[in-house]
């Protein structure tokens, strides 16, 4: 399982004192808003900002971090991830995952055939969608509903399919 996540990205500057809208990837806050520090992704390196200030502008967070103390500094944080481990992630209800969680887990159908493998949850249009990487390379897509998902076990490594015409 993966140990840290990607819990937001770095938008324009706020204001005159160095503040940067950031945009949470999950749509929660609050979690964020517990932070005194973070890991900064960006063009491949990546260091810990300490928080300065914070603040809730729903849909985004001002932060302030040490240390970037002008519109200038913050412009230069524009794009990057905000990185923490998985104890400050946001919390999960029942029946929710991380994404990175289910990465990789094999798809079986309900006879326990092996179809694939989650590649990837990608949202669409009208709800998430599991994109499943097939025995035989090609890709689908597959709503995220009970109606075609009918278990997903993290303890026991699978998600299974029902109505497996929806691979066709």
């Amino acid at each position: 399982m993966t140990d840290k996540f990607i819990i937001g990205i770095v938008g324009a500057p706020f204001g005159i004192k160095g503040f940067v809208k950031v945009r949470p990837l999950s749509g929660e806050i609050d979690h964020i808003l517990k932070l005194q520090s973070v890991t900064i992704s960006k063009d491949g390196k990546e260091k810990i900002l300490h928080i300065e200030e914070i603040c809730s502008a729903p849909p985004v967070v001002h932060i302030r971090f040490k240390g970037i103390d002008s519109p200038e500094a913050a412009k230069t944080l524009t794009g990057a991830q905000l990185i923490v481990g998985r104890d400050q992630a946001a919390p999960l209800a029942p029946g929710e995952y991380y994404i990175e969680d289910l990465k990789g887990l094999p798809v079986l159908s309900d006879r326990d055939e092996i179809l694939g493998h989650v590649a990837d949850i990608i949202e669409g249009g009208g709800g998430e969608l599991i994109e499943v990487e097939l025995t035989s390379g090609e890709k689908r897509l597959i709503p995220f509903r009970k109606d075609f998902v009918t278990e997903i076990s993290l303890k026991d490594r699978k998600v299974v399919l029902t109505n497996l015409w929806i691979l066709d």
